[in-house]
């Protein structure tokens, strides 16, 4: 048995804080994750609050992996996408504790997110990782297939740029 839980998270006080921190402690280990360090705690948790918002509506699916009542490793599967796209899902904010790393938490994430995915009638995953310290690795051991990367893309956390590698994969029927 798995020394972690996944669930999908619900907006409240302790989840905001837990997922602000784990927001912080990535952008400040070098995570390009759309924010620069240092990462404000009212930046994050107003982060949070829209994201899991946007769950509440359905937008979304913010999945959190506990080890024990800690929060150790989140991702997000974004559901909610143009009207010509109801059939793709894309993976985000992928993040794990530096003290949780290369223990499987990033991989059963992943998963449970697809798995999710299929359950939303999706058969097609998208993501995009950084080409400096991203997770390339972890998201072609899954079967996600590099379509190209994007030099320059975005700015890393501590400056400079770095490009960006998307990725696709197809799941479910689409799979088959």
């Amino acid at each position: 048995m798995s020394p972690f839980s996944i669930k999908p998270l619900e907006d409240g006080p302790e989840i905001r804080r837990a997922l602000s921190e784990l927001l912080i402690e990535t952008v400040a280990s070098g995570g390009s994750v759309s924010f620069m360090h240092p990462l404000s705690p009212d930046d994050a948790h107003a982060f949070w609050q829209d994201s899991l918002g946007a769950a509440a509506r359905g937008e979304r699916v913010v999945l959190g992996a506990f080890d024990g009542d800690s929060l150790i490793s989140t991702v997000t599967l974004l559901l909610k996408l143009p009207p010509n796209q109801p059939h793709r899902a894309e993976i985000a904010k992928m993040m794990t504790r530096v003290s949780h790393r290369s223990r499987g938490v990033a991989t059963a994430l992943l998963r449970a997110a697809e798995a999710l995915a299929i359950g939303h009638g999706r058969t097609l995953l998208v993501l995009d990782t950084a080409v400096d310290d991203g997770a390339a690795p972890l998201y072609e051991k899954q079967g996600f297939q590099l379509s190209g990367i994007i030099p320059d893309y975005a700015l890393k956390p501590h400056g400079g740029l770095t490009g960006t590698m998307i990725y696709w994969k197809k799941i479910g029927t689409a799979a088959a």
